[in-house]
């Protein structure tokens, strides 16, 4: 089952097996939605700055994983906070008793499979159309996030029409495929370029850059398999 579920600016498609596990994920994205509102009303520039913030020991796991994230990648905290949501979203699903549960929080996903799936990966007006990843199963959550400079109302200095990455960290993973994205100019050096931001960070394990006709890939990647992308299953408000 899927259900599209809004709670203020947090936009998700839910997928399980189960309407218990559904339930899970809801009650996840609300309860640290709020821990995380809580937070910035003490600390309003942890919302607003581009770059690396710290935060006490006994602040949230979401503001924690955030923080952590986006410092490693030299970023602000909220580059992080979709992948992170996500995250917790799923966990909380597995904790419900789920094998297969996957949130999407904008094109930032987290999930745990028991079956072989495909992710499509939407490029808007690039020529790189109707492509998607083969994930197989695992049974530890996981993240595939995307960023782009051309989709979608995220932040981005770069021109990326699709920067995304992969980790089992999926805070990292958001925050990563920000700054690759904030890394991509156009054309192809520049793609081939942009990859060196992830160099020497751990946890990381492929990443993927679609900027126009090109497209370029770094690291160990699932398998790319033509498939259909149907606008209409992005989440998106």
């Amino acid at each position: 089952m899927k259900e599209h579920y809004r709670l203020k600016e947090t936009i998700v498609s839910i997928h399980a097996d189960d309407a218990s596990h559904v339930e899970a994920a809801k009650e996840a994205i609300g309860f640290h939605r709020s821990l995380l509102e809580n937070y910035i009303r003490r600390d309003p520039y942890f919302q607003i700055t581009l770059e690396p913030h710290s935060c006490p020991k006994d602040a949230p796991e979401v503001v924690r994983r955030m923080t952590d994230a986006s410092a490693t990648m030299g970023l602000g905290p909220m580059s992080a906070v979709a992948g992170t949501i996500a995250s917790l979203a799923v966990e909380a699903m597995v904790d419900a008793g789920a094998s297969f549960a996957l949130v999407d929080n904008g094109g930032d996903i987290a999930y745990v499979t028991n079956r072989q799936i495909v992710v499509g990966i939407y490029a808007g007006e690039s020529a790189v159309k109707d492509v998607g990843f083969v994930l197989e199963p695992i049974d530890n959550v996981a993240g595939i996030c995307t960023s782009s400079g051309t989709v979608g109302p995220s932040i981005s200095f770069g021109m990326a029409d699709a920067a995304v990455v992969f980790s089992e960290n999926v805070s990292l993973a958001d925050a990563a495929a920000t700054a690759l994205s904030n890394a991509t100019d156009p054309g192809k050096e520049a793609v081939e370029k942009a990859f060196k931001v992830l160099e020497g960070i751990g946890g990381i394990n492929g990443a993927l850059v679609v900027q126009g006709e090109y497209i370029g890939m770094w690291g160990n990647l699932p398998r790319l398999n033509k498939t259909r992308v149907d606008y209409d299953c992005i989440t998106k408000g």
